[in-house]
C-alpha cells in the first residue's frame, strides 16, 4: 500500500511540476494582456489533469496487482530485470531464451545474435482491456498516449562454466528512462519479464523430463539387451549338449566301453560348463578346457580321423572370453568341415595379441565353404549377435577360407584380465 503512495504521489509531483510550469506560461501569455483572472480556468484543468492522472496510475496498480500478487517498488516498476540461471551451457541457453522471446504474444522485431550471446526485440504493448495494439483508445490508458507505444528486450546470456549459462533479461519501455517520472507501462514490461521466465522454466522442466524417459528407456533396453543375450546364450548350449548325448547313444548299443569313456568325458564337459551362471565371464583357458572335453568325446567317435593341434600362450588365457563362443566355432569345425570329409583332419585353436586386443582363432582342413552353407548356421549368427550386445564395436568376428583348405574362424574382443585392460 506505501508502495503504491508513493508511486503515485511521484507521478502526480511531475506533472504537477509541469502543469504549473504550464499555468505560468498561460497566465502571462494570455490572461495578464488581457487583465483577467485565470484561477477558475486552471482549477478546472488541474482537476481534469488530477483526474486523468489517478484514472491511469490506478489502472497500473490494479493490473500489476494482478499480475504479480504484490505490489513493491520493483513490480512497480516500468522497467524489469530479472537475473535467470539456466543448467546448461551458454549456447543452449541462448537458444531458450530466444526461443521464449520469440514467442511472446505481440513480438515483432526479434534481432539474435549468438556469437555474442544477445537477444534484442521490440513487442507492441497490448492492451488487455481493447484488444488492439498500440496506442489504446481506452480511457485507463491514458498515462500512455504520449508515450512509446511497445517495449523492448535485451537478454544477455554470460556463460558459468562447461554447464550452466546466467541470462540477465531486461524488459523496458521503448522511450526514454525521463518518461518513467510521467508514464506508467500498466504492468506490461513485469508481464513480459515473467512470460519469459516461465517459458524458460518449462523448457527446463521438458528438457529434464526427456532425460529422465532417456534415462529410463537405457534402463530398459539394457534389461532386454541383457535377457536377449541370455536368450543366445541358452540357445547355444542345448546345441551342442544334445549332439554330444547323441553320439553317446550311438555308441552304447555298438560299443560300451566307448560309450563309459564317452560319458566320462562328457562329464568333464558339464563340470566346466554348469556350475557357471549365463551371463557370468569366462575366460580363454577354462573355455579351451571345455573345447578339450568336447573334443575328447568326438575322438573316441572320429578315432584317428580326428587330430587337435592347440597354441595358446599362457599369458593369454586369463583373458575374459565370451563363454560358449570357442565352443560353437570348434562344433562348426567338425560338423561343416571334418566329419564330411572322408579322411577326417586337424582342428587348430590358436591365440594371439593384436594390440590392445586378443584374437582366437579356430581353423580346420576340412571341406570347407562348400560344406552345408559353410558355417553361416544358427550357431555362427548367435556368435555374431551375442559379440554385438556384449562388446558393440570393440569386439569382431570374421571365418575365411583357410589354405588349401577349410575354414579359419576368428574371434577378437579386448584384452582384459580380471576386469582391467592390458
Amino acid at each position: 500500500m506505501i508502495a503504491s503512495f508513493f508511486h503515485l504521489l511521484r507521478l502526480l509531483a511531475a506533472w504537477l511540476l509541469c502543469y504549473l510550469f504550464l499555468c505560468i506560461l498561460l497566465n502571462e501569455a494570455i490572461f495578464e494582456p488581457l487583465d483577467r483572472d485565470p484561477g477558475g480556468y486552471f482549477a478546472v484543468l488541474g482537476l481534469l489533469i488530477g483526474t486523468w492522472i489517478a484514472s491511469g496510475v490506478f489502472s497500473h496498480i490494479r493490473r500489476v496487482r494482478l499480475i504479480a500478487g504484490a505490489l513493491n517498488s520493483s513490480t512497480l516498476s516500468n522497467r524489469q530485470r530479472r537475473q535467470i540461471e539456466i543448467p546448461f551451457e551458454a549456447g543452449e541457453a541462448f537458444d531458450l531464451i530466444d526461443a521464449a522471446i520469440r514467442e511472446l504474444p505481440g513480438a515483432e522485431i526479434v534481432d539474435s545474435a549468438r556469437d555474442s550471446l544477445q537477444v534484442r526485440a521490440k513487442v507492441a504493448r497490448i492492451d488487455p482491456y481493447g484488444g488492439n495494439h498500440g496506442r489504446s483508445q481506452s480511457s485507463h490508458w491514458a498515462l500512455d498516449h504520449f508515450g512509446a507505444r511497445r517495449n523492448q528486450i535485451l537478454a544477455t546470456v554470460t556463460p558459468n562454466g562447461d554447464d550452466a549459462g546466467s541470462v540477465t533479461l531486461i524488459c523496458e519501455p521503448e522511450g526514454a528512462a525521463w518518461t518513467d517520472l510521467f508514464l506508467v507501462d500498466h504492468g506490461t514490461n513485469l508481464e513480459n519479464a515473467e512470460a519469459i521466465a516461465r517459458a524458460i522454466t518449462r523448457r527446463v522442466a521438458e528438457r529434464r523430463r526427456g532425460e529422465a524417459a532417456s534415462v529410463r528407456q537405457s534402463a530398459t533396453e539394457k534389461e532386454l539387451t541383457v535377457a536377449k543375450l541370455n536368450l543366445l546364450h541358452a540357445q547355444v548350449e542345448p546345441h551342442f549338449l544334445y549332439n554330444t548325448l547323441a553320439s553317446a547313444q550311438v555308441l552304447t548299443r555298438s560299443d560300451p566301453a566307448r560309450a563309459d569313456e564317452m560319458l566320462g568325458n562328457l562329464i568333464q564337459y558339464l563340470r566346466h560348463s554348469l556350475p557357471r551362471t549365463e551371463d557370468a565371464p569366462s575366460t580363454i583357458g577354462e573355455e579351451l578346457e571345455r573345447a578339450r572335453a568336447y573334443l575328447d568325446i568326438l575322438k573316441i567317435r572320429m578315432g584317428p580321423r580326428l587330430q587337435l593341434q592347440v597354441d595358446i600362450p599362457d599369458a593369454l588365457r586369463g583373458v575374459l572370453f565370451p563363454s560358449m563362443m570357442l565352443q560353437t566355432l570348434v562344433e562348426n569345425a567338425i560338423k561343416h568341415g571334418l566329419e564330411p570329409k572322408t579322411g577326417g583332419g586337424t582342428v587348430w585353436i590358436l591365440a594371439r595379441q593384436v594390440d590392445t586386443a586378443v584374437a582366437v582363432t579356430v581353423a580346420d582342413d576340412g571341406r570347407g565353404f562348400t560344406a552345408e552353407g559353410g558355417g553361416t548356421g544358427v550357431g555362427l549368427r548367435n556368435v555374431r549377435e551375442r559379440l554385438r550386445l556384449a562388446y558393440g564395436s570393440a569386439a569382431s568376428f570374421s571365418i575365411v577360407a583357410n589354405f588349401p583348405s577349410g575354414v579359419a574362424a576368428t574371434i577378437t574382443v579386448p584384452n582384459t584380465v580380471g576386469g582391467k585392460h592390458d
